[in-house]
């Protein structure tokens, strides 16, 4: 799980650099059920862990793409 101090909130403005006012559609069953899996207080926390969540995957899944075939996996359980 990322840390909660990535996290753009009230007692940690400074988290993000540059904000910008946004009007989105956005279904609120699916903004609803993000905001309990990821704890959240409010819509605004909800989409900023979710879409922080969405660019740490990218850089985890870009740092094994240049990995490609220059690791070797050992078996620790048998």
């Amino acid at each position: 799980m990322i840390p909660a101090s990535m996290y753009m909130t009230e007692e940690n403005p400074m988290a993000t650099t540059t904000m910008r006012h946004k009007h989105v559609r956005i279904d609120q069953a699916k903004l609803d059920r993000a905001k309990k899996v990821l704890d959240a207080k409010t819509d605004t926390e909800t989409l900023d862990r979710a879409l922080s969540f969405v660019v740490e995957e990218d850089e985890i899944n870009a740092s094994l793409r240049r990995l490609k075939g220059k690791l070797r996996l050992a078996k620790v359980f048998r």
